[in-house]
């Protein structure tokens, strides 16, 4: 198994750009998580992590830690890159433990004594994207795998954190081009 991520060197540092990197696994010694060619977004740790391996001079064996860091990609999560400045970047690691908070920018800024204005700015230019749209994509991110383990709709639409079922299969059809219900059937006929 080859995993392949990623252009050229210097786009690496952009976490949404595109560039090659290669990770070989032997298909007899590791369980594949794909049988065909598969496009997968990565974390930013994911990143971080093909960056130290291409940066090493040293040859590197294959190292099973390293392929179930790689294989737990989600092929279908939606692209998010994450910001880089002090204030952005502590919302975004509080969101991705608890997808659910309610908090708006508003309650966010005031909790890290800054202005609204400044954080919603922030996630503008750091990642592409409004902060309502940032935590959209992280809480449909996160959905994927309750579904996939048989949670409920409803219930999965809870505890990601929107208010109600209605509005997370909107934003799941807007974004996936099908229902939840119609994933996780797509999904069951990949894996039978």
């Amino acid at each position: 198994m080859v995993f392949t991520a990623f252009s050229d060197w210097n786009s690496l540092l952009d976490s949404s750009s595109v560039a090659l990197a290669v990770e070989s696994f032997d298909a007899d010694r590791f369980e594949l998580p794909y049988q065909d060619v598969t496009t997968i977004n990565i974390t930013d740790a994911q990143r971080r992590l093909v960056l130290g391996r291409m940066r090493s001079t040293c040859a590197q064996d294959e190292d099973p830690e390293v392929f179930a860091a790689l294989s737990a990609g989600h092929r279908n999560c939606l692209p998010l890159p994450q910001p880089t400045s002090h204030t952005a970047g502590a919302v975004a690691r509080e969101l991705a433990r608890t997808p659910s908070d309610p908090r708006t920018a508003t309650e966010w800024a005031e909790n890290l004594y800054t202005s609204s204005t400044s954080l919603r700015r922030a996630f503008r230019e750091e990642t592409g994207m409004a902060f309502s749209e940032w935590r959209t994509r992280l809480r449909l991110n996160h959905s994927l795998g309750l579904l996939e383990q048989g949670q409920l709709v409803s219930s999965v639409a809870a505890r990601v954190g929107f208010v109600s079922t209605n509005g997370y299969i909107l934003a799941f059809r807007r974004h996936f081009g099908q229902t939840p219900g119609a994933y996780v059937r797509s999904s069951l006929d990949r894996s039978a």
